[in-house]
């Protein structure tokens, strides 16, 4: 499997490309990884170095990827932090040239807006893009809770709301959502959920509440999801597997102590969870 991943990148730490790249290729995928930014370190430590990269950079990357003549083995193409509306254009751009050379091709749109500890962090206009712009071409949807208000204007902190808009998003032609930290009403106090609805059907996905919550995990669980999707075809499965091994990733960060999630350390947990979750039709 082939997959383009169109997100940040950090020099230290796991956010963006940082955090999908390495769980990608330890299950196989091979990944082609086009940076929307360069940054020394995520913005979460208050300082950092680097740049956003232009629109014409991305599209100048993309194109000569296409000019490999490859664009035909790739099997998705996966967006998350977009830095700027024009860069949020250029993904699109590619999401239209891969699948015009691989007709099969699934777009999945991870909207990275903020969270609801850190409320909005992006660049104003980035919000309005995605509604209206990335939504509409996407296949797969990955937002988290918080991500998933903003882009609907739904209150999602109980049930009816989070399946009304979970439909807001499938009425706009988005064939599968994946909802990560989901904490509504029938959530425990001391559990996280994950919320899917696809073709096979709406589940939840229920694991215990760990005392971390590191920059870049929703960006780990997007592209493991989407990748394990695409090779099964069950949402179940898919996020079952994806938030088994993210999971394990978190339980070994927590127990270190460590800021920053300890991918190379876990690795064996992205192959083969220690401990399996299942999912739970809804």
């Amino acid at each position: 499997m082939n997959l383009l991943s169109i997100q940040s990148h950090v020099a230290y730490g796991h956010v963006g490309n940082a955090a999908a790249v390495f769980p990608l290729q330890r299950i196989g995928v091979e990944v082609w990884p086009v940076n929307t930014v360069q940054f020394s370190n995520h913005t979460g430590y208050g300082g950092w170095t680097g740049e956003v990269f232009s629109a014409a950079h991305i599209r100048d990357v993309v194109s000569g990827i296409e000019a490999r003549g490859v664009m035909s083995n790739c099997d998705g193409i996966i967006s998350g932090y977009m830095g700027s509306a024009q860069i949020g254009e250029a993904i699109l751009d590619a999401v239209a040239r891969v699948k015009l050379a691989s007709p099969g091709a699934k777009y999945c749109c991870d909207p990275v807006i903020g969270d609801a500890d850190a409320g909005v962090y992006v660049r104003e206009g980035i919000p309005d893009f995605i509604r209206t712009r990335a939504l509409a071409a996407a296949d797969v949807v990955c937002p988290n809770q918080f991500e998933l208000g903003v882009l609907t204007a739904l209150d999602t902190g109980m049930m009816t709301g989070m399946l009304a808009a979970i439909d807001w998003l499938h009425a706009l032609g988005v064939a599968t959502v994946l909802v990560t930290s989901v904490q509504i009403d029938e959530t425990p106090d001391d559990a996280i959920d994950m919320i899917v609805s696809g073709h096979d059907g709406r589940f939840r996905l229920r694991t215990p509440l760990l005392p971390i919550s590191p920059n870049g995990a929703g960006d780990a669980i997007a592209a493991l999801f989407f990748a394990h999707v695409l090779r099964s075809g069950s949402c179940a499965e898919a996020m079952a597997k994806a938030g088994s091994s993210l999971f394990g990733v978190l339980r070994l960060t927590a127990e270190r102590g460590a800021r920053e999630m300890l991918m190379v350390e876990a690795q064996d947990e992205f192959v083969a969870p220690s401990k399996l979750f299942e999912a739970e039709r809804l």
